[in-house]
């Protein structure tokens, strides 16, 4: 090959490491928004923080049934945004039974109180690996942050839940001091049995290794269980709804429909409540705002 060959050749491998390459972080200004969504680099080793204008929640006081996973949350959540030791906390439990949009709402409540008072930056499920690259971002910044991951859970062949230990609690740095992981998730420990099994009936030592992956929960100082709701509080739901919206309808015909509507999704939860009135708004050409 000859040297005028090796010209391009070069060109090309040096695009090809520049692409590969992490790239720099993109600047932020966390007081610039309250709400931001963590974007990762392919890499794993950088991303940058999108701010929300307008995030998606309800008034604390419309969600029923959950009234002491609020102030336990909310109790939690006001000493972090005042500058004062805080649990990590872990919302498990049952599907649409408002564990997210907790977490939302007390977001909201704390920065109407205060505002400007605490930042929420949610991570993808996906992203947890990329934990370690934004904490390093926040830990830059003097606001405080709840750091929120929805729907958390670890397949069978999915490791990343060792950096989340590792983020959580045991690293050398730990985790910044301006910063509370708050996750929810619809199991208890976060990893399936069968995981669990599989590494009884393989390890060497089976009881470390399922200590290994029960411990992950237990780095979290709040579990707060979520629970499916009975008719009654289904009903508060609703009514609280309606009442909020000044939707028209008449009470008995409004719990009969939407106790029809429970039945025909197979369930009676805070996720079901809601797509009931907005069906019911839709109907009565109302907007929910």
């Amino acid at each position: 090959m000859s040297e005028q060959d090796f010209g391009p050749l070069l060109n090309r491998i040096a695009d090809a490491l520049e692409r590969l390459a992490p790239g720099d972080q993109k600047s932020v200004d966390l007081s610039g928004a309250d709400a931001f969504v963590w974007h990762a680099d392919p890499t794993g080793t950088s991303g940058w923080l999108e701010p929300i204008a307008k995030v998606n929640r309800l008034p604390l006081d419309l969600l029923q049934g959950i009234d002491r996973q609020a102030d336990i949350l909310l109790e939690n959540t006001k000493r972090f945004a005042a500058g004062l030791p805080a649990n990590n906390a872990l919302l498990w439990g049952a599907r649409g039974t408002g564990k997210s949009s907790l977490v939302k709402s007390v977001h909201a409540l704390i920065n109407e109180m205060k505002p400007g008072s605490l930042n929420l930056v949610e991570i993808h499920r996906e992203d947890i690996h990329t934990l370690p690259a934004l904490l390093t971002l926040l830990r830059s910044h003097d606001r405080q942050v709840v750091l929120f991951c929805d729907d958390l859970s670890f397949d069978d062949a999915d490791t990343s839940y060792k950096s989340l230990k590792a983020v959580l609690e045991g690293g050398i740095e730990g985790r910044p001091e301006n910063v509370v992981f708050y996750a929810t998730s619809n199991r208890r420990h976060l990893l399936p049995r069968d995981m669990i099994e599989n590494e009884r009936s393989t390890a060497i030592n089976p009881s470390e290794a399922v200590e290994e992956k029960v411990s992950l929960s237990d780095r979290f100082g709040l579990w707060l269980g979520f629970h499916h709701t009975d008719q009654d509080t289904y009903f508060a739901m609703i009514d609280a709804y309606v009442d909020h919206f000044k939707l028209d309808i008449d009470r008995e015909v409004l719990h009969a429909e939407a106790k029809e509507w429970s039945v025909t999704r197979g369930a009676r939860s805070g996720r079901v409540a809601w797509q009931y009135v907005q069906d019911l708004a839709g109907r009565q050409g109302k907007r929910l705002d």
